[in-house]
């Protein structure tokens, strides 16, 4: 099938990146052929050679020092352990990692960061191992360094992968500034569980949106060369499934059909390897019934065979240990073996490696081949990244605070990711010549509204700016009035009737609810995802007023909204917008800025309906009304409250008819590359300029596996002054009409049959032609 192979590390260290993604985004994927495991002589399953390790140009090097190690010296490679924050070497905490560097028996080390600290570290390593090898430095690097940005599911909201790109861009500039070389970013878990607190990490629940943001962020951290002063090394996690968790729980079971996994959860890997990120990180999670850390399928038959990668897998944080509980490993040195085996390369704080590698090598349970192959894609990286040849940072030029252009840069992100789900009675945009506003609320006045995963000092020297302050530096003429009315998740009602009152005294009144960072992110999973604490209440009771007002809705997953939304006028879904939170929402309420995003995922009318999403199956009794004996519930309409590409704007816009380049087409010629155009025009019809998202999806109405109702193959932001309209263009491939089978080596099936084909501005539309694969 059609698209790009994959950029190999090794080329990418001194070469031009290449533009991978989707066709229809500017990227694209490209299918592949799979192997099997082989089994050694001791009967235990170790994979064999990866294929995807193919000779680069450090490989001489490479050689000459794993000539030179011990076998606790290369098994030091594959250790990385923790660091703490504030902590310079020689203080609480950090004499169990100076000692591994000092030995040679420490690969890399996370959670470190500043350009003094790291440099003493790196010291001990270079200066006193007996080697000399470098350490790796890795961070959490999310969304943002010091400059945050809005959290990774906003950022999908823009359609715009430019806003990842732009993130990673800043993001690595910052961080390696500051000694750090590796971020585990971006996370790409599709996922159709908002209780799942991590959902705030990734893209939402499409996998061709995941998939054009994820390599969007790799290209932003690593540029073109990774060994560049302002770039760092990107981390694909978690491989995979891991927003497929029952319940939405954290770390929880994933039973999940080979299907499934091929189609939901892999693209967005597929897309980052193919735009050559450097490292993937395992997953907590098990893959029907294998923990991700011991799972060669994906590990090694997928990921390294079929795609080719040939950069390092890392563990997640304590993830080999953890096979013990998972009940695969009997003890710490069977995890090692399992995870070594499958095709993890470096383990993540846990020791099971280091401590009994020695002795697991010895009795032919690990092949000293795996162990090299293992050393071999650590020491290629560092190689890549420059740090054998510079492995200290510039102290006199590391970045300690967000520049004037990084702040634009996360302003505008944070502008483009908001999402307008109603305006009733036209209350939004407020002008700021108003008499009176009134800005009540939990979050009105507060500026923990960076999201999850942001660094403690980041969070304490660069605060996001409040809702209340921009609302005031905006309408400078303006009587503002506030009152909180409520705590974020208390339940005390005390405050009420002050935001009653301020509500009642102004001409308009902004709304800001929500939940606070601390409810997402890694083990935030909510069993209730409605507004927490007594929230609901006070938005009743500003509608008792009578008085016009917007709510502004601040999170990290889709809220179910309650009965108060049918009394809510307007509605912007601001999600945690980072440093210039306050300023971006701002912007939009006043109409400087045109919300133009989009939902990228459903907002559901009750979590007794989850999971629900767009991309489902049609059942064989799909929803009718009028039958009770069709897929639905008693007591809830059909369908989400907000659906997945759902978002307004203070201007509107008419999309045309699509039309195809050709209503029919042979598969043998979409084998051949061939492709098919989907053409429709977009108008703006509104007194503003503003910006639409062109969307087009496709049905296959008949295949030999049941068929998702629509897929999302294409999207399109573009911006357009008033009366002006514009031809957007998508192309069709092989890859968009076919699907993958249940088979686990890997069969892609282009079909012939019948394929509705939607274009418009959100996941229902009607607007569609037919495309018919002879």
């Amino acid at each position: 099938m059609g698209g790009l192979r994959r950029r190999s590390l090794l080329a990418a260290a001194g070469g031009t990146a290449a533009a991978a993604g989707l066709a229809n985004t500017g990227t694209s994927q490209a299918s592949a052929h799979p192997r099997t495991a082989a089994t050694g002589a001791t009967g235990v399953t170790e994979a064999a050679p990866a294929a995807g390790d193919r000779p680069g140009p450090y490989d001489r090097k490479v050689a000459a020092l794993l000539a030179r190690m011990t076998p606790e010296e290369k098994l030091g490679q594959l250790q990385q352990l923790p660091w703490a924050y504030d902590t310079g070497p020689g203080g609480p905490g950090t004499k169990v990692v100076e000692e591994a560097a000092r030995n040679g028996k420490l690969g890399s080390v996370l959670s470190i960061f500043g350009a003094r600290t790291c440099n003493a570290l790196q010291r001990i390593a270079v200066e006193e191992s007996r080697l000399g090898i470098p350490l790796l430095f890795g961070l959490d690097v999310i969304h943002g360094f010091w400059t945050t940005f809005p959290i990774p599911l906003a950022q999908a909201a823009s359609f715009d992968p430019r806003v990842a790109a732009r993130d990673g861009e800043v993001s690595a500039r910052e961080a390696r500034s500051n000694g750090v070389h590796w971020t585990f970013a971006p996370m790409m878990d599709v996922t159709h569980e908002p209780r799942w607190g991590r959902i705030a990490e990734g893209n939402g629940e499409d996998p061709y949106l995941t998939a054009a943001f994820a390599a969007a962020k790799v290209r932003g951290y690593q540029g073109d060369r990774l060994a560049d002063s302002d770039r760092i090394a990107a981390c694909a996690k978690h491989f995979v499934a891991y927003g497929g968790a029952e319940g939405g729980r954290d770390y929880n079971t994933v039973d999940v059909s080979e299907s499934r996994l091929r189609n939901l959860y892999l693209p967005p890997f597929r897309a980052a390897v193919d735009a050559g990120v450097a490292t993937v990180m395992a997953s907590f999670n098990t893959i029907a019934g294998v923990p991700a850390h011991a799972n060669p399928h994906t590990l090694t038959d997928v990921l390294r065979r079929e795609w080719g990668f040939d950069g390092m897998v890392v563990s997640d944080w304590n993830g080999v240990r953890e096979l013990v509980p998972h009940g695969v490993a009997e003890d710490d040195a069977d995890a090692a073996r399992l995870a070594l085996g499958a095709g993890v390369d470096m383990e993540m704080t846990s020791t099971t490696l280091v401590t009994h590698g020695r002795r697991l090598l010895q009795e032919g349970r690990i092949s000293a081949r795996r162990l090299d192959e293992a050393v071999t894609r650590v020491l290629r990286l560092k190689y890549a990244l420059g740090l054998f040849a510079h492995p200290y940072a510039d102290e006199g030029k590391a970045i300690g605070e967000p520049s004037a252009e990084a702040r634009a840069a996360a302003r505008d992100a944070a502008r483009r990711s908001m999402v307008l789900l109603k305006n009733d009675r036209g209350v939004l945009p407020l002008r700021a010549t108003a008499g009176s506003i009134a800005v009540v609320g939990p979050f009105a006045d507060s500026p923990d509204l960076l999201g999850t995963w942001v660094m403690p000092p980041a969070a304490r020297k660069f605060p996001a700016g409040t809702v209340l302050a921009a609302v005031r530096q905006a309408a400078p003429r303006s009587t503002v009035r506030y009152a909180p009315g409520v705590d974020p998740q208390g339940g005390d009602t005390g405050g009420i009737p002050a935001a009653v009152a301020a509500a009642a005294a102004s001409e308009v009144t902004v709304v800001v609810l929500g939940e606070p960072p601390a409810l997402s992110g890694e083990a935030a999973a909510r069993s209730d995802i409605g507004l927490p604490g007594a929230q609901e209440r006070l938005v009743e009771a500003i509608a008792g007023t009578g008085r016009p007002f917007a709510v502004v809705l601040v999170s990290g997953r889709p809220l179910t909204l309650g009965g108060w939304l049918a009394r809510t006028p307007a509605v912007l879904v601001a999600w945690h917008p980072g440093i210039e939170a306050g300023h971006a929402i701002a912007d939009v309420l006043f109409g400087t800025a045109n919300p133009g995003g989009k939902l990228p995922v459903s907002f559901p009318r009750s979590a007794g309906q989850l999971p629900i999403h767009y991309n489902h199956e049609n059942t064989g009794r799909p929803y009718d009304p009028d039958d009770k004996y069709t897929s639905k519930y008693l007591d809830l309409p059909d369908g989400p409250q907000f659906p997945f590409g759902h978002g307004l704007s203070y201007t509107t816009f008419r999309t045309g008819a699509p039309e195809v380049s050709t209503d029919r087409i042979a598969a043998s010629a979409l084998r051949r590359g061939e492709t098919v155009e989907v053409a429709t025009t977009v108008t703006n019809t509104g007194s503003r300029t503003g910006d639409e998202v062109v969307q087009l999806y496709l049905h296959d109405r008949a295949a030999s596996l049941a068929q998702p109702v629509r897929r999302l193959r294409g999207f399109r932001r573009v911006t357009l002054a008033p009366g002006t309209t514009r031809t957007v263009t998508f192309r069709l491939a092989a890859d968009d009409l076919g699907f993958w089978s249940n088979d686990p080596h890997g069969d892609f099936r282009l079909e012939p049959g019948s394929f509705d084909l939607y274009v418009g501005t959100s996941s229902t539309t009607a607007t569609r032609t037919t495309l018919t694969v002879v």
